[in-house]
């Protein structure tokens, strides 16, 4: 992994194409990443689906309650869950959603970020500094590209494993 610079912030996200490698960002938001992190290292994320991809705009997965596909995945569930260890407050930077930067899903309330994350297909800056940026694709943006579309997609992808480099 001689690519990587920060492997204890870097997160290796396998999907069906291949590898996605997110750098995170401690500094801008150091509880979402440290959530990230935990989440990872506990395998929570493998195998969770991509419950909502809208072409041109996001993908988002990570419901660790409901959207797991080897355990429990409920397509009308998918979505409204998180883990059981609390919700995030909002970490909000100047730092732009830009193409492949990694948001934190919430509901309306801009401190319930928890396990829920989603990757911008493309620049969406009518999000900044309303959602937490905490992360951005460094390579395998084109795996991202190619996750099945649809709020659920009729056979969503899954991230098949994530996890913190310094582990690999």
């Amino acid at each position: 992994m001689a690519d990587i610079k920060d492997p204890e912030n870097t997160i290796i996200m396998t999907l069906k194409g291949g590898d996605v490698i997110i750098q995170l960002l401690p500094d801008v938001a150091p509880l979402h990443t440290a959530r990230m992190k935990e989440l990872a290292r506990a395998g929570a994320y493998d195998n969770v689906a991509f419950h909502r991809v809208i072409d041109g705009f996001m993908a988002q997965t990570g419901d660790v309650q409901h959207a797991n596909m080897e355990k429990d995945y409920n397509p009308g569930r998918a979505g409204t869950g998180g883990s059981d260890l609390g919700d995030v407050p909002a970490e909000f930077s100047k730092i732009p959603h830009a193409r492949g930067s990694l948001g934190a899903a919430r509901s309306a309330n801009p401190n319930s970020a928890n396990s829920q994350f989603f990757i911008n297909f493309k620049d969406n800056d009518f999000l900044n500094g309303q959602y937490t940026v905490y992360g951005n694709v460094m390579s395998g943006m084109e795996h991202v590209d190619a996750i099945a579309k649809g709020e659920p997609p009729a056979n969503p992808d899954r991230m098949i494993s994530v996890k913190v480099a310094a582990d690999v």
